[in-house]
Parts: structure tokens; sequence; C-alpha cells
């Protein structure tokens, strides 16, 4: 519906004049080339803080420990990732068996480590 309205003659001539003579076409492409690269840097920067933390099962339940309630929104400020990682680090955990589900809903949930017994030599 909406749109820029069609020029009119003059000034589309004015404006083609001024692109033929003032600027050359050549000078332009590599500054094109450098911010088409600075784009897709910040994309590649952008993905590379959504991807899950590359720490061990370990690691990451020694600095879930502190924590009394696990959730997911705790678990992305102590790891700093993006809470839709976080998420994701929390279902493959409980998958693993290293944390369990106490509480929550609705995607809302709250973890609690799972606790292991420790073996007792036998007599």
């Amino acid at each position: 519906m909406g749109g820029t309205k069609k020029k009119s003659i003059s000034a589309a001539d004015r404006s083609q004049s001024a692109s033929d003579s003032g600027q050359d076409a050549g000078a332009k492409k590599p500054e094109k080339k450098t911010a088409k690269e600075a784009k897709l840097a910040a994309q590649q920067a952008k993905q590379q803080a959504l991807v899950a933390p590359k720490m061990d099962e370990k690691q990451l339940l020694k600095s879930l420990a502190p924590l009394k309630a696990i959730t997911i929104y705790g678990t992305a400020r102590t790891l700093g990732l993006n809470a839709a990682i976080a998420a994701q680090t929390l279902r493959n955990l409980e998958s693993k068996n290293a944390i369990r589900r106490v509480g929550g809903y609705s995607g809302h949930y709250i973890y609690a480590m799972t606790v292991e017994t420790p073996s007792s030599p036998a007599q």
C-alpha cells in the first residue's frame, strides 16, 4: 500500500547524473564488502554466545552446586548463557540423571541435585 513516491523525470535525471559523474562505482564496492564482512563477523559473534558451554558434566554440576534451587534463569546467570541454552543444558543434565525435577510448572521448573549415596564397603 504505502511506499515511496515515484520520482519525477527531472529528479530522476538529477540523481542519475550525480551518481554517474560524482562517484566512481568501483570505489564503492570495497566499502560494501567491508561492511558486509563486519556484519558477518557480528552475526558469528552472536552465534558464539548461543552455543552450549564447553564444560564437561562435572564442571557444570560444580558451578551449579551453590544454587539452592536450580532454575533456568539462575543457571543462565551463573553460567553466563542465554536462557534457551541454559534450559537445554538442564534438560541434558536431567536426562543423564545428574539433576532431577522437583517442582515448578509450565516450563518454569525447579531442579535439585541428585543425591548419590557413596558406596559402602562390604564387610
